[in-house]
């Protein structure tokens, strides 16, 4: 039998008012991967990244984070080992990219430690990752789409975490800067062997930079596994309703989706 991962959900339930948008989902991200949760829209994805990281309580079922229910653990706690990146973050106006990373650091920090010099190698590392290192002065107001969403990654990096959840990282980004970023979240994941879950809405780009794909339909998993498993003519027709046929990638050889 296969050990619990770091970070699961348990027979998950969430509802708004009369609305249930999880119904009984269990899943597992699979350590040290990068897991896509894809689904057409209003089907619960960043509801499930949202309680898998408690920004979101759950009606029944529970999240277990190693080995406990994250919901009795202290939040300071969760937050050394897990950070998330909501979609469409905002700053204060005028806040520099170091500003910014810095605050990674909160769940670092106390009355008494404040920017340390462990704060200080966590921001110069986070910068160097993301490709910032020497634009740290510079204000969030200045930046282009890709290199804001770069500094918000490497604020989420600075909380020095081996759990990381982006909703929709790529949302208003071109194609070019998708690719940008999504190379960068591959890389990270691949030099830190850091768990990263992210909710994408294109599957082509799930199924090339991710090695688990999470389907959701109606607040189900509809299927969960290895891309070239779950990425199917079947699911795409029963979860996206959309005919397709699936190639493999004449570059990657992943599943690739061509609308019919």
């Amino acid at each position: 039998m296969s050990a619990q991962p770091r970070l699961a959900a348990r027979d998950l339930s969430v509802r708004f008012a009369h609305n249930t948008v999880l119904d009984q989902l269990s899943v597992d991200l699979p350590d040290g991967a990068v897991t896509a949760i894809v689904g057409p829209n209003a089907c619960g994805k960043s509801t499930l990244l949202r309680s898998l990281a408690r920004l979101q309580k759950a009606g029944t079922g529970q999240v277990i984070l190693d080995g406990q229910c994250i919901a009795s653990q202290n939040s300071k706690s969760v937050a050394r080992r897990l950070a998330i990146l909501s979609q469409s973050p905002v700053a204060p106006e005028g806040l520099t990219i170091r500003d910014l990373v810095l605050r990674g650091r909160t769940p670092h920090q106390s009355a008494w430690r404040q920017h340390s010099v462990e704060d200080a190698a966590a921001v110069a590392a986070a910068l160097a990752a993301t490709g910032l290192d020497g634009m740290e002065h510079r204000s969030l107001d200045t930046l282009s789409g890709g290199q804001r969403q770069r500094a918000w990654i490497a604020m989420a990096l600075a909380q020095d975490t081996q759990l990381l959840l982006l909703d929709e990282p790529t949302t208003f980004l071109d194609l070019p800067h998708q690719i940008e970023l999504l190379e960068l979240v591959r890389r990270l994941n691949q030099q830190t062997e850091r768990t990263v879950a992210m909710v994408l809405h294109d599957i082509n780009l799930a199924a090339r930079y991710c090695d688990h794909i999470i389907a959701l339909r109606g607040g189900h998993v509809h299927s969960q596994g290895n891309p070239k498993d779950v990425i199917t003519e079947t699911m795409m027709q029963e979860v996206f309703a959309l005919p397709c046929t699936i190639i493999a990638d004449p570059n990657h050889a992943t599943p690739h989706v061509i609308p019919t």
